[in-house]
This record gives C-alpha cells, sequence and structure tokens, in this order.
C-alpha cells in the first residue's frame, strides 16, 4: 500500500516511524498530490485550511482538522477528519469522522491503527476533554492555587495522566487550545477560555 503524506517533520516522524510496512512517499503540499494518482491513501497534516487540490482526489484523503467538521467544510465523502495535534499521531487509536467502509479501514489496518468513527463536531472527543482540563488548570492558575509544575504533578500523579495540563498545552500548542476553546465556546459557555490562557496563547 502506498500513502503520501503532506506534512511538517514532526508529525511525518510520528506518524511514519514505527510503520514501516507500508510506502510512504512525502509531499511538499497537498497540491503535489495529483502527481500520486495511484496512491492508495493521502494525508493532509499540514495547516489550517483544506487545500481545493484534494477535492479532485477519488481515494480516501485523512486531514488534521480538530476544529472544523467535513459538514461545515463540504466535503466529499473520501475525505475523513483526524486530530492531528502533536502526539496524538503516535497513539494506536485514532478518533476519526466520516463514513465507515471497508476502503478507509483497509487503509488503517495497514498501518496498525484501530479507528473508532465519532460524531462529526468540533474538537472529537479527546480533544475537548483535554482542552477543557488545560482551561480549567489555567483558571486554577490564575486564582494562585498552585505553580504549574505542581498542578501538572498532582495531576499525574493522582489521575494518572501521561501529562500534566501545562506539558500538554506545551506540547499540543497553546494557541491550538485556544483556537479550540473559541470554537466550542461559540455555542457552549463552559468552554470559556481562561484570560491567563488567552494572554499566553495571543503572546507567542
Amino acid at each position: 500500500m502506498m500513502i503520501v503524506v503532506a506534512a511538517s517533520d514532526d508529525q511525518w516522524n510520528e506518524l511514519t516511524a514505527t510503520r514501516t510496512h507500508v510506502e510512504w512517499r512525502r509531499a511538499d503540499s497537498a497540491a503535489d498530490f495529483e502527481q500520486y494518482k495511484h496512491a492508495d491513501a493521502f494525508f493532509c497534516l499540514t495547516g489550517h485550511e483544506v487545500p481545493t487540490a484534494l477535492h479532485s482526489l477519488t481515494k480516501p484523503v485523512i486531514i488534521n482538522s480538530v476544529i472544523h467538521t467535513l459538514a461545515g467544510l463540504n466535503l466529499p465523502s473520501n475525505i475523513y477528519r483526524i486530530n492531528g495535534w502533536a502526539g496524538f499521531l503516535k497513539r494506536t487509536v485514532w478518533e476519526i469522522a466520516g463514513d465507515a467502509n471497508e476502503e478507509i479501514e483497509n487503509v488503517f489496518k495497514s498501518i496498525n491503527i484501530k479507528i473508532n468513527f465519532v460524531k462529526d463536531e468540533p474538537g472529537f472527543i479527546s480533544a475537548r476533554v483535554i482542552a477543557m482540563i488545560i482551561n480549567e488548570a489555567y483558571f486554577a492558575l490564575e486564582d494562585n492555587v498552585s505553580s504549574k509544575a505542581e498542578i501538572d504533578t498532582a495531576m499525574k500523579l493522582g489521575t494518572n495522566y501521561p501529562f500534566g495540563p501545562f506539558e500538554w498545552a506545551s506540547q499540543i500548542g497553546i494557541e491550538n487550545v485556544l483556537r479550540l476553546l473559541q470554537k466550542l465556546y461559540l455555542t457552549d459557555s463552559r468552554y470559556k477560555p481562561s484570560q491567563l490562557l488567552i494572554t499566553e496563547a495571543t503572546e507567542k
């Protein structure tokens, strides 16, 4: 199976480093996918916009779109959404939005990733939860409950999370967390971003 990927260096390494039993090809951008029409699938992991070049492809296309939905982007049925935030591509189980069928399932079987089809909603499930945890940690920091290091340690020891909320924010990119919170806050006040989080994200 040949899979063509447009990705940053970090995303490329996360996706391909331990999954060596398929033929990976790296494209400079999604605009170059046209050169690989014989490929079995495409991953477009860069940027926040969906290139128009993807609309001409007929094979499965997997895009990194944590915030924007397939319905909102009016994309064809061969395009699927995943969470391509830093660290998430290493996982062995992925959330995916789109139409379940044998073709897309075979793509992920070939790279030993189990897929969990979820509703086509902003943030999927895990990104929403993590963004909320990070936001609450910033509210605690605003209230001088504790320091970043102490909150990270308490959450890892107390809940067995792999990272503390501030470690997660640093890995994912605090600006990505803010964008998701702002999107969710449009329809749900629970996601109102902490002012301290906003300040840190906009200072970057």
